[in-house]
């Protein structure tokens, strides 16, 4: 019994693996690494800007979501409108 589900499992890894090479080799992503005329992707960012866009802004936006999550929270005294 267990020979039959590992085939079963093996056979669908192997399925969405399949299935996923084929939608990203299909993507606009991969068409991209080629340079159209008038392509012109313009300068890149530096280290500080990078870190800025991807990590400081998603984590001041979670702390202040969490904040604001929390003094609401607080404010009904943890009492559930259901």
């Amino acid at each position: 019994m267990v020979n039959k589900n590992m085939k079963r499992a093996a056979r669908a890894g192997a399925v969405t693996l399949g299935a996923t090479l084929l939608t990203l080799l299909s993507s606009p992503a991969a068409q991209a690494l080629t340079r159209d005329d008038g392509d012109d992707p313009g300068e890149g960012l530096s280290v500080f800007e990078t870190l800025t866009v991807f990590v400081v802004t998603p984590l001041v936006l979670f702390g202040v979501i969490a904040a604001l999550v929390v003094l609401a929270d607080r404010r009904t005294g943890g009492k559930s409108r259901a």
